[in-house]
């Protein structure tokens, strides 16, 4: 087996989905028959995203449809089975705290947001659609640079409300809850394509895609669990660039 190229899995690893992450490359790069025998972690993910040697990788939507989508192949997009989302779909949760006064989209007027990254279509781009549909003004607040941040700020009081990818809410729940017992979730917004799987230009993409959908098929109960994989979805590079780009914080 080549053991050669770069791929990651970073854009949900957390200590507790590891494990399952490293299991599901393994059998990726099994399907393969080729790629590096460890997923990069700890890299610049711009890095590893735009490197003629990606082999397998996952960006967020708005990365792929602002900086990527000429320069990357699409894999595929998972299926993370999100309430009242079709496959292959996410949404994002509005957070608030459990002590705040907000109780409907109105009462966010000029209330300030922490968001995790201004190229986050779950903490940046999709709110701020919501929002802006409502006619609703906001102020920015801080950048946190992680959605688990974002949470910690609402909780104190350094910014009104938040929005957390639905996924990342829903593991920060169970793994982070004396943060999100804290909070509550006010709305949430229209879904919109989940992080898609990438892989350079002068890869296979639809062999990698095969890879992965009989990866996840073959992943044990327990992982699959742990990283609430139900499959993998074959939506169009449309689907993500149909989406209007947001005004950047």
């Amino acid at each position: 087996m080549i053991q050669s190229g770069i791929a990651s899995l970073g854009m949900y690893d957390y200590p507790h989905t590891r494990a399952a992450n490293t299991l599901l490359w393994s059998l990726i790069r099994e399907q393969l028959g080729y790629g590096p025998t460890d997923l990069a972690h700890d890299k610049d993910p711009w890095a590893i995203w735009q490197s003629p040697n990606l082999v397998f990788s996952q960006t967020c939507g708005l990365p792929f449809r602002a900086r990527l989508h000429d320069k990357v192949q699409l894999i595929g997009t998972p299926d993370y089975g999100l309430i009242n989302c079709p496959a292959g779909y996410y949404n994002s949760v509005i957070v608030v705290s459990l002590a705040s006064k907000i109780w409907d989209l109105k009462s966010l007027t000029d209330q300030s947001m922490a968001y995790n990254d201004g190229l986050s279509q779950s903490g940046w781009a999709a709110p701020q659609a919501l929002l802006k549909k409502a006619n609703i003004p906001f102020e920015t607040g801080p950048c946190t640079g992680s959605h688990k941040a974002s949470a910690q700020v609402v909780v104190s009081g350094d910014a009104d409300f938040a929005a957390i990818d639905a996924l990342t809410w829903e593991m920060l729940c169970v793994h982070f809850s004396e943060v999100t017992s804290k909070l509550r979730v006010l709305a949430r917004t229209v879904p919109t394509p989940a992080l898609p799987y990438i892989t350079s230009m002068p890869q296979d993409a639809a062999l990698i895609a095969n890879a992965v959908d009989n990866a996840i098929k073959s992943l044990p109960a327990k992982a699959r669990e742990t990283l609430h994989l139900k499959g993998l979805v074959r939506l169009a590079p449309s689907a993500y660039l149909g989406i209007p780009l947001p005004i950047a914080p």
